[in-house]
């Protein structure tokens, strides 16, 4: 499924099959999942993609041919292929072990063609061994979701108080980090949304409720993954003092401008970009051990355009995830 212009639907077109260079590998694409940052590409608030491009960075599939020097991986192994696809090693922030800010990043499905394909090429210090116990379709959303729900949970320290805004695929994976962690979660939703609010309860967050209003008591923490900007105020009002919020998406909306008094009192606001090969090693260690269960809408490839609108409309229970491997004929 190919993006050719910001703003129009995906296309099914075949391409030649793509070829790993040194270090690369082949991936027989398996599952792939569908995430608001592809959206973010495809609606075009995210502006430098390159064009044509294969979006998709929740790749989970198995080794299919090696490049030259690619050793890391056999042929048949299954691995997963998140967002940071690569980095350059030499500038400020990968010498001090802040890759996920490198300047000259590739990322998986915006940079280089990604997983909405049957076959992805990657680099293959970039992959993650799939922990076993978990089928494709849920396992791809440990890739984004997961990892960086994972990222912004360890920004926000270690609050006992958490509150998740936005319950979609990150906050339904963090929730029950969270939970198995010792934390109280308390989940704000869309007013009215009562299928959120119900996989929040059932994940075991203590409250779930209005993201525009406070809830039952104040947060030590709030991470913030729906990409509007008037919730950062609100998670501020909600936050106690010493408290952080932790923006964790690409992209939002803007900030309306809100009164010092509600970030007074030592609150932090912060962002978390990407995410480090370090992150992927533990999460991908932590979510077996949780065990972390991710719930999934399966769709077939070739309804790509359809996922992504369920997507758009807020209409994903959890998160959506693409069967390529059905449209090749392999299971």
């Amino acid at each position: 499924m190919v993006l050719e212009e910001a703003g129009r639907p995906l296309r099914l077109v075949e391409l030649p099959d793509p070829q790993p260079g040194p270090g690369q590998v082949l991936v027989a694409v398996s599952r792939c999942g569908v995430c608001r940052t592809d959206l973010h590409i495809v609606d075009g608030e995210l502006t430098r993609p390159k064009l044509p491009l294969v979006v998709g960075h929740q790749i989970v599939g198995t080794v299919a041919a090696r490049g030259a020097g690619a050793e890391r991986f056999a042929t048949g192994d299954r691995v997963g292929v998140p967002w940071l696809g690569w980095t350059c090693g030499e500038c400020r922030y990968c010498l001090s072990g802040r890759e996920n800010l490198c300047d000259r990043a590739r990322f998986t499905g915006y940079d280089v063609d990604g997983g909405y394909a049957e076959l992805a090429v990657a680099d293959e210090r970039f992959c993650a061994p799939i922990p076993g116990g978990y089928p494709d379709q849920q396992a791809a959303p440990l890739l984004c979701a997961g990892l960086i729900g994972y990222r912004a949970l360890r920004m926000a320290g270690d609050a006992e108080r958490l509150g998740l805004y936005g319950f979609g695929a990150s906050a339904h994976i963090v929730c029950q980090v969270a939970v198995h962690q010792g934390r109280r979660v308390l989940a704000f939703t869309r007013a009215g949304d009562e299928a959120a609010q119900a996989l929040a309860l059932d994940l075991g967050a203590e409250w779930a409720g209005d993201a525009l209003h406070p809830g039952p008591e104040e947060l030590d923490a709030a991470i913030i993954f729906a990409p509007a900007g008037e919730l950062v105020p609100a998670a501020l009002r909600a936050t106690a003092k010493g408290g952080v919020v932790v923006c964790a998406g690409i992209h939002m909306s803007d900030i309306p401008s809100f009164p010092y008094d509600i970030l007074w009192g030592e609150r932090v606001l912060r962002s978390v970009a990407n995410l480090t090969r370090r992150d992927a090693e533990e999460f991908m260690a932590l979510a077996p051990r949780v065990p972390v269960r991710t719930e999934v809408e399966l769709h077939p490839l070739a309804e790509a355009n359809e996922a992504l609108a369920r997507l758009r409309a807020g209409e994903v229970r959890g998160a959506a995830v693409l069967d390529v491997a059905a449209a090749s004929g392999r299971r």
